[in-house]
């Protein structure tokens, strides 16, 4: 009786317990309702491999289907450019694409190489479907051997002209044997191939057979393996690597020099033919063929990177001209049919914002000028009338006015009409520009000093924040150089090897087998702030030191391993 007593009260006890439970368990959850903190950790783990079938790293593999399986659902992202398959097989379908799945198939629809191991090297392309964590540079490797080839190949890509190579660079092998020639690489795909997408800088080619190689790398711009120079960057060894090696690899990526070739040329306004040019500008000549009833005044220009304008006069009544037209390794004939077009009127514009102290004030024309009459021109400094001098420059198309420019002055410049008579005897209107210049103040330099210069001539170059050269320098032995009336903001700068002395840079040549004249890049960017020089030692060995003194300062030596900065003495006036 007392048993069952207690065992019932037992059983109260416990429903009791249950209910109150219950009870703040609704509780929590109301409360939970009110002020709910929502979502989680954020998923960072990458999809995990499960398996494939068959297996990574098979031997003898006979199949024509791959299947990858992961613990999560997968997507495939930016497959195209990610999936680098050495050797490359022409044909096969990756799926799914465009949707989740827990694995991968691969089906293969060409005939396999005996005795070859393949990769198939996803790079970055798969990620989990929720966040998009990356499986980093997940490969599936085969052979259709009795065993895998195990050797590799290392280095990096440089560009010769940019501190930094571009993206997406494929590094390939081509297997030098009884059909390898220098055509290859133009018609032919590699036998192994990697790619170095879009954080590296270094390359490794891997699971290779041993033998002898040419190494050749590619900024590929239509991913069809092949060397298409009109748009392709190369970069390649002279010699042929043996594996297995130790070495590795620096390979310097540069665009080759376009073979020339002139487009048709077309009657564009009345006493102008234009061409399309295609090479170096430089080297083209442009000779008239047709005997015409008067002898013309002709003068050619340049418009844009890949133009140049013949200019002709007097007007003239024929159908067609004959032009040859010839640069080095290249001769042609071509023929303009000559229409109505009407004559442009003569127009001008100014690059510049500002008079500057060291270039004066630069106006451009349209279209070549025949003459000035400096009577015409008035230029004013605040209220008075002062002197000048012109040039005509850039194949007469530009005027440069040089004037002994005082800082922080207003000026007034004005062509009257009249003034300029341009190439077709058309004259100017009233032109007026208002300007300004600067004060000093407003202004940084760059004081450079070449440490370690032992391969004279050199090419100096000052460049903007987008690499455009501003400024140019020549030596032959001169090793230190001023670059004067800087607009603050940021700068660049590079040096040349003009290993042929004929004062430009110099691209390399698969063909011929000759690299890139070699620039240095100074590593950073200088920022140049106004009434600051900044003194720099450019060391073509080694990084650079930087110093950045207020302008009118000088970096004064003082004990061994020491320096300090000193005022410069006043200048005597004359």
């Amino acid at each position: 009786m007392k048993q069952t007593l207690w065992y019932h009260i037992s059983i109260l006890k416990s429903v009791k317990l249950l209910l109150l439970f219950i009870a703040a368990s609704i509780t929590l959850v109301n409360c939970a309702k009110k002020g709910s903190i929502e979502g989680g950790p954020i998923d960072s783990i990458p999809p995990v491999f499960v398996k494939a079938t068959p297996p990574n790293f098979t031997t003898s593999f006979s199949k024509d289907e791959v299947r990858i399986y992961f613990d999560e659902y997968i997507k495939l992202e930016d497959l195209q450019k990610q999936l680098i398959v050495s050797p490359p097989i022409e044909n096969y379908v990756i799926s799914p694409q465009g949707s989740a799945s827990k694995y991968i198939k691969i089906d293969i629809q060409d005939t396999l190489a005996a005795n070859t191991t393949y990769v198939f090297n996803f790079g970055l392309s798969i990620v989990d479907n929720n966040e998009g964590n990356p499986f980093p540079s997940f490969k599936y490797v085969m052979s259709t051997g009795d065993y895998i080839d195990s050797l590799t190949v290392k280095g990096e890509i440089i560009d010769a002209v940019k501190a930094k190579p571009d993206n997406f660079v494929s590094v390939m092998l081509y297997k030098v044997d009884s059909t390898y020639n220098d055509s290859t690489i133009y018609n032919d795909r590699p036998l192994y191939i990697t790619n170095t997408l879009d954080t590296l800088t270094t390359f490794e080619l891997d699971y290779l057979k041993e033998g002898k190689y040419a190494l050749v790398a590619m900024k590929d711009e239509d991913a069809n393996l092949t060397f298409q120079a009109n748009r392709d960057k190369i970069a390649f060894l002279e010699e042929f690597i043996t594996v297995p090696t130790d070495s590795s690899y620096t390979l310097k990526l540069f665009s080759e020099e376009l073979d020339y070739k002139v487009s048709k040329p077309k009657h564009s306004a009345q006493g102008r033919i234009t061409f399309g040019i295609t090479g170096n500008r430089d080297s083209v000549s442009i000779n008239l063929l047709t005997n015409v009833e008067k002898e013309l005044t002709t003068i050619i220009t340049e418009k844009d990177k890949d133009t140049l304008l013949y200019w002709y006069k007097p007007k003239i009544d024929i159908d067609s001209l004959v032009f040859n037209v010839t640069a080095p390794k290249y001769d042609d004939t071509l023929q303009v049919r000559i229409r109505t077009p009407k004559l442009d009127s003569l127009s001008f514009k100014t690059p510049y914002r500002n008079v500057s102290f060291d270039k004066g004030y630069r106006i451009k024309a349209n279209i070549p000028l025949d003459s000035i009459k400096k009577e015409y021109i008035k230029i004013i400094e605040d209220s008075t009338e002062i002197p000048f001098n012109y040039k005509l420059e850039e194949n007469q198309t530009a005027i440069d006015l040089n004037i002994k420019t005082k800082e922080a002055s207003l000026y007034q410049i004005t062509f009257l009409p009249g003034a300029i008579t341009d190439f077709f005897g058309q004259k100017n209107d009233t032109l007026s520009y208002k300007t300004n210049a600067k004060e000093i103040a407003d202004y940084g330099d760059i004081v450079l000093k070449l440490s370690n210069a032992t391969n004279f001539p050199y090419i100096v170059q000052l460049l903007d924040s987008d690499l455009e050269v501003l400024e140019e320098r020549y030596t032959t032995e001169e090793i230190s150089f001023e670059f004067k009336f800087l607009e603050p903001g940021q700068y660049n700068l590079r040096v040349i090897e003009d290993k042929n002395e004929n004062n430009v840079f110099d691209t390399g040549n698969f063909l011929l087998k000759r690299q890139p004249e070699k620039i240095i890049n100074y590593p950073v960017a200088l920022d140049v702030r106004p009434s600051w020089s900044v003194i720099e030692t450019f060391d073509l060995k080694l990084k650079p030191k930087l110093t950045t003194l207020p302008k009118g300062e000088e970096k004064k030596e003082g004990k061994e391993g020491e320096s300090r900065v000193g005022k410069k003495p006043p200048v005597k006036e004359e």
